[in-house]
């Protein structure tokens, strides 16, 4: 069975409360006793977006930032389904972004490789044959032993991307926003991620640097305020981006690819 995502008008929003500073006076009023109202306020975080992906696509995703980009990715994910539309995945996905959530910080690392593996879908006999693998790429070496709640950020960082960038990726997905620690280890990292590009049937790349797109996908969207502005090639998106960044004004509204 061959990789595909296929969103078909997918709208997400969003209830959150809104920041609200009550003043001595505000508070007086409406009864020392009784919570002053915090309407919630909607967001309409993405906003019709429809596109098809198929095996052996790589799609990249540009954007200013709180254009929708991550959120888009999340939602070919499944962290977030969508409140309108549909959305179809065949294919395991193997995701690089919040790669710090799993952990327990009062158990070791060696349990914590373990903790984290399973929610991304490993079992105990294929976490075994990687433990020692993934304990060597994080260089961590007796630290590994100890509660995670010792670890300096940039150590959680290694070990996260050890864990994660372990996976063999059917659909890979990845937000540039990952960073993994030291400048070392980054060199490394970067390696292993294109590594895992080339593996990967279908995958998706946020990124704001244009050459890694342009050497990286095979065709690009621009998002903005939630919706898909243009895609074509990765010349095309990237041109029409850069124009308007720089001041030249805007680009057409496309279909999704």
């Amino acid at each position: 069975m061959s990789a595909e995502i296929e969103l078909e008008n997918v709208h997400l929003r969003f209830h959150v409360k809104r920041a609200k500073r009550v003043s001595l006076k505000e508070y007086l009023i409406n009864g020392l006793f009784r919570q002053a109202t915090n309407p919630a306020m909607e967001v309409h975080a993405i906003r019709g977006v429809s596109m098809r992906l198929k095996e052996g696509d790589r799609l990249g995703i540009v954007g200013h930032n709180g254009a929708g980009k991550s959120t888009l990715l999340k939602t070919m994910a499944g962290v977030y389904p969508p409140t309108e539309g549909t959305r179809r995945v065949i294919g395991r996905i193997s995701s690089l972004f919040d790669i710090n959530v799993g952990f327990e910080i009062e158990s070791s690392g060696w349990d914590n490789i373990r903790f984290r593996s399973y929610l991304l879908g490993e079992t105990p006999k294929t976490v075994n044959a990687k433990m020692q693998e993934i304990a060597d790429f994080s260089e961590l070496g007796r630290f590994l032993e100890m509660p995670m709640k010792y670890y300096s950020a940039g150590m959680m960082v290694r070990l996260a991307f050890s864990v994660a960038s372990s996976m063999n990726p059917e659909v890979l997905l990845i937000d540039e926003a990952l960073s993994a620690g030291d400048m070392n280890f980054q060199v490394k990292a970067k390696q292993r991620v294109r590594d895992l590009i080339r593996t990967a049937r279908l995958m998706v790349l946020i990124s704001h640097d244009m050459n890694a797109i342009r050497e990286l996908c095979t065709s690009a969207v621009w998002m903005e305020q939630g919706q898909v502005k243009l895609a074509g090639t990765c010349d095309e998106v990237i041109d029409a981006y850069q124009s308007k960044m720089a001041g030249g004004g805007d680009s057409p509204v496309g279909a999704a690819a």
